[in-house]
């Protein structure tokens, strides 16, 4: 009987990975997802993006482009979405400290995308208990096509991570 138990007495199912568990050259992929039309939609009206590429077919196709053109931050944030549904992070992410990020091709509504993480350093902070990460994550489409690539850097807790005292 379950009621017989507190929270901390029952296992979790989901627990990220400390900085530990995290040694250069790991690689994963995550889960895939398409883009769809409202998804768009929603971001760029959320976002503030009104720019005729992404609002106007013509405009697009007018510069070349064959689909609903998807701006690369919307790909960015999907693609950081697919990597925090993998769990890895949950519960031991502390901070998102810089990243780079390059658009390597067009992504159009219809396109489905997934992520490959690799992590390309990992080492402990100045402060005990956690680690700063260093990823690159390449976001590619249904053809395996590589279409934009990001380096974030994070920090990490470690397996004798303390909260701070307040």
């Amino acid at each position: 009987m379950t009621s017989e138990y507190t929270a901390t007495e029952i296992p979790a199912l989901v627990e990220g990975m400390t900085y530990e568990e995290m040694p250069k050259g790991q690689i994963f992929r995550t889960a895939r997802r398409t883009v769809t039309e409202t998804d768009l939609v929603n971001f760029i009206t959320w976002g503030g993006f009104n720019e005729p590429l992404f609002w106007d077919a013509s405009h697009a196709a007018d510069g070349g482009y064959t689909g609903r053109l998807v701006p690369g931050a919307l790909t960015y944030c999907i693609a950081e979405g697919l990597v925090l549904q993998t769990n890895v992070l949950h519960g031991t992410g502390l901070a998102f400290l810089h990243m780079e990020l390059t658009v390597q091709g067009p992504v159009y509504v219809g396109d489905t995308l997934y992520a490959v993480v690799e992590t390309t350093d990992s080492r402990p902070s100045s402060k005990p208990g956690r680690g700063v990460v260093t990823s690159r994550i390449t976001v590619r489409n249904q053809r395996d096509e590589d279409v934009l690539v990001y380096t974030p850097v994070r920090l990490i807790r470690g397996r004798d991570y303390g909260a701070p005292t307040l």
